[in-house]
């Protein structure tokens, strides 16, 4: 006779089955799945929830998001709300994203990466590193605040707020914004860096730094004037 225990559990598997297929027929606007130790959640029309505890990973087109935790709500469960050991990658655009906490909206493409992150762009070659950072898939646009930081080759920034165009490969930087470039050092009110051609441009209140072994007589004079280009 089989075990009250054991029919419980077969119980378990079996409605856990169904919910994924469920949830996986709900789901039809691009290829969608998940995976975790444990899973509840409800399906009723408008409150569609799934909560994924345990090494849990949802798929949603070509991302692949790993979390300890992942609820999923909204219509056709739009939003991905995850925390603990949050990691993202997304080969088909070169990102992989790591945070303590990630809010994904799967319709607006945005994600919101909260605690300590970083994002990695490596079809740039640029690293990103933040306490806020919201990315927006569909204009490729993120937004970085608190303790930005963006690396590049040659080139290192720091400021309180940044904007990084994925596309054009630029940096907006304001709030006390510093770029480090070949032991040069740059300082303004707000500062515009061009990561492919490395032009920076410095706005209002410039200062800088510049390094003299190695260098030419013409780039021992300090940084332009405000609005001025530095090549």
């Amino acid at each position: 006779m089989t075990s009250r225990p054991a029919v419980a559990r077969l119980l378990a598997t079996l409605l856990a089955t169904l919910f994924a297929v469920l949830l996986v027929a709900t789901v039809s606007a691009e290829e969608f799945s998940f995976s975790a130790d444990s899973m509840s959640g409800a399906m009723a029309a408008g409150r569609e929830r799934a909560v994924l505890i345990g090494n849990a990973v949802v798929v949603s087109g070509a991302m692949r998001i790993r979390a300890d935790r992942i609820e999923l709500s909204g219509d056709e469960f739009r939003f991905a709300d995850c925390s603990g050991r949050v990691t993202v990658v997304d080969d088909e655009r070169g990102l992989r994203l790591t945070t303590e906490r990630l809010f994904y909206d799967r319709r607006d493409k945005i994600a919101r990466l909260t605690g300590p992150s970083v994002m990695e762009d490596r079809e740039n070659e640029v690293v990103i590193k933040g306490d806020y950072i919201e990315n927006d898939d569909e204009r490729k646009i993120a937004v970085v605040q608190i303790n930005a930081r963006i690396l590049k080759k040659n080139i290192s920034c720091r400021a309180e707020f940044a904007r990084y165009d994925r596309a054009a490969n630029t940096l907006e930087l304001s709030g006390s914004p510093v770029v480090w470039r070949d032991g040069d050092d740059y300082r303004a009110a707000s500062i515009f860096v061009n990561l492919d051609t490395e032009d920076i441009v410095l706005s209002g209140s410039v200062s800088g730094t510049v390094a003299a072994a190695g260098k030419d007589s013409d780039d021992d004079a300090p940084p332009a004037d405000d609005g001025g280009s530095v090549p």
